[in-house]
């Protein structure tokens, strides 16, 4: 598989949008060489703002900004985006619903050698309470390619979260984006499995590894938590002998808990694979935190035999 940094998509994607339409602007926290906002400030300087270590300033400037007929893309790691700008994004960005695009960076346990202070297991469950705000996570560059290029004129505030690792293209490049959409991945007859960010291309490997034992996985790509069309996602366990979920985030409050919701009253097992309840920490390597907490192909897969 083709394998794109959706950090490097993500700004490449900017400067496009940015060519394109002149009220396109870009705000950075200090980390526009990590979110790579800075191909946006080195093409449009003039349209760039760096503010510094203050995300709640920043969003609260972008809201302003908004009101004037610009387009506003606010940029940190998501920690920082959907945790230290809470207040502003409740206050003035949702509750008016404004066009303000908050990307968080660096997602999840991405950001491997910094610890809890810089990784987001809790930024979809804090974002999805918001009401008016809209939830993204995308599973490639393709996808964050389409979604990015689709916010230039989506109508109200919204949340991607990105993350730090290059990722295996599993959307095709000409999928456009339709917000509430889930996407099977893969057809399968036995288990489905819901997923999205960096765990689709790990569920796909387990759907890989059970196939050669008779087991059949279907792999949905649930990219858009918020919106997200109830009935197409309660679809696709028609038939299934049981449901396993699967996110780099906490299991509350994020995707485990949406599917929850969606399939309330049917009969069918559940099977979570998510952060429990936890803290990141630090680490030699992003592999290594996949490994110890049970975030890889074969913790997915044997929840699928479970379900059997």
């Amino acid at each position: 598989m083709k394998t794109q940094n959706p950090r490097e998509v993500y700004g490449r994607t900017l400067v496009e949008l940015g060519r394109e339409n002149p009220n396109v602007v870009v705000l950075e926290a200090d980390l526009g060489k990590s979110t790579m906002s800075c191909y946006f400030e080195q093409t449009f300087p003039e349209r760039f703002f760096e503010m510094g270590i203050a995300e709640a300033n920043m969003t609260s400037f972008a809201a302003g900004l908004s009101l004037t007929g610009k387009i506003p893309f606010t940029n940190s790691f998501a920690v920082f985006a959907a945790g230290r700008a809470f207040d502003q994004i409740r206050q003035g960005i949702c509750i008016p619903g404004l066009k303000v695009r908050i990307v968080g960076s660096s997602c999840g346990l991405s950001d491997f050698g910094d610890g809890s202070t810089h990784q987001s297991v809790e930024d979809v469950a804090i974002m999805r309470a918001i009401p008016n705000m809209t939830v993204l996570v995308p599973a490639d560059g393709n996808e964050t390619r389409t979604m990015t290029r689709a916010l230039a004129d989506y109508p109200g505030p919204v949340y991607m979260r990105i993350t730090r690792n290059d990722l295996p293209d599993v959307m095709p490049e000409s999928e456009p984006f339709v917000a509430g959409k889930p996407h099977l991945i893969r057809q399968g007859s036995d288990i489905v499995v819901y997923a999205n960010g960096q765990m689709v291309s790990l569920a796909l490997e387990a759907a890989e590894t059970l196939a050669g034992e008779g087991i059949s996985l279907r792999v949905v790509n649930v990219s858009s938590m918020k919106p997200v069309n109830k009935n197409e996602l309660a679809a696709f366990a028609d038939g299934m002998n049981g449901v396993v979920t699967a996110e780099e985030h906490s299991l509350i409050g994020g995707l485990a808990s949406l599917v929850s919701e969606v399939l309330q009253g049917r009969s069918v097992a559940m099977k979570s694979i998510g952060i429990k309840d936890c803290f990141g920490q630090s680490a030699h390597s992003y592999e290594d935190l996949l490994q110890a907490y049970e975030l890889t192909p074969s913790h997915i897969a044997a929840a699928a035999r479970q379900l059997r």
